[in-house]
């Protein structure tokens, strides 16, 4: 076991393992680290705490000391000094005519190094902005491109539910999302429904995409036929969080001389209700494939004992007429 100490550096950012040596700390005490940047102000997500040697990066860095008076104040100076430092960031970017968008500055702790980030639609050379920078501040200086979700993360925003950004405001990390998401909830695939405001697929699609999942197990899908109480039935829409189906009722199964007809009024069926036939409708407006028809001559021959693959290449019969080859069903 390791003893850890976790400490975050934005109010919504990603935890980071820390060794907090001998103090004992708690939630909410403001810390000064050590990095790999350098000297950092943080705060303690959670305090002291043994984990598991498999889950932490070895050798951890370590809480230096608890920070005090004079800490604070000198964080919140390199706080103020982040205005001016924007200003003459852009005012340098403007000069070389460089085409990127300035997001946002941080200051280290100790002022050793000075970070600005940046979003870019390709390759920026910004040697010749570094080295003014360098000039002016007197420090190093790191210039970092960050993507559209990231710089949501620092503007911060409201979202489309009327709240603050749940990038902004809580989550530390981005997961992955994928259209596949919305439509295991049934949700309108219009990108401006369900986008953020970065432009990419709003995070909280992944939230509920689980209860989702475990949820649609068992239920048929729309165009699907499933037999009930009633008789054969065509789905026509899928409640998940009830789990019950909308259906319209087969009154007339399909024939060669009419087409299949249903029921103009619908029916709702719980889950427990129906019983999956696995067959798709063809007057629901689905494109799924043809029913897969039997194959008469391959049965027959298999009936008499015979190798089916011996006249699988076949193209004619006994009698010398042209046999007809079994319909195949493309998946």
């Amino acid at each position: 076991m390791a003893k850890v100490a976790g400490i975050r550096f934005k109010e919504a950012g990603k935890i980071y393992y820390f060794n907090p040596g001998e103090l004992e700390l708690s939630a909410g005490d403001d810390v000064i680290v050590e990095t790999a940047r350098g000297i950092e102000y943080g705060s303690v997500a959670y305090g002291t705490r043994n984990v598991e040697e498999t889950e932490i990066i070895a050798p951890l860095k370590p809480v230096l000391r608890r920070a005090n008076e004079a800490d604070r104040a000198h964080h919140e100076e390199n706080q103020q000094k982040r205005t001016e430092a924007l200003a003459l960031c852009q005012e340098k970017i403007d000069k070389h005519g460089l085409d990127m968008k300035l997001v946002d500055v941080e200051y280290t702790f100790d002022n050793s190094k000075v970070i600005f980030y940046f979003t870019a639609e390709g390759r920026v050379d910004f040697r010749e902005l570094v080295k003014d920078l360098a000039g002016v501040f007197r420090t190093r200086i790191e210039l970092r491109q960050i993507g559209v979700r990231d710089e949501t993360k620092m503007m911060g925003g409201i979202g489309s539910c009327g709240r603050a950004l749940c990038c902004y405001s809580w989550l530390p990390d981005f997961e992955p999302v994928s259209i596949k998401m919305a439509k295991t909830q049934n949700l309108s695939l219009n990108p401006v429904k369900i986008s953020g405001i970065c432009g990419r697929l709003m995070c909280c699609l992944q939230f509920e995409n689980a209860v989702y999942t475990e949820l649609k197990k068992g239920m048929p899908e729309h165009g699907d036929r499933v037999r009930t109480r009633d008789g054969e039935v065509v789905v026509f829409d899928v409640n998940i969080l009830e789990n019950k189906i909308k259906t319209r009722l087969v009154l007339e199964a399909k024939t060669e001389e009419r087409p299949e007809k249903l029921s103009t009024e619908y029916y709702i069926y719980g889950k427990e209700e129906i019983d999956r036939t696995g067959q798709p409708s063809q007057g629901a407006g689905g494109d799924r494939s043809k029913p897969r028809k039997k194959n008469r001559n391959r049965n027959r021959t298999e009936r008499q004992g015979e190798d089916p693959q011996k006249r699988s290449g076949s193209t004619g019969s006994a009698s010398g007429k042209r046999r007809r080859s079994p319909q195949r069903r493309e998946d």
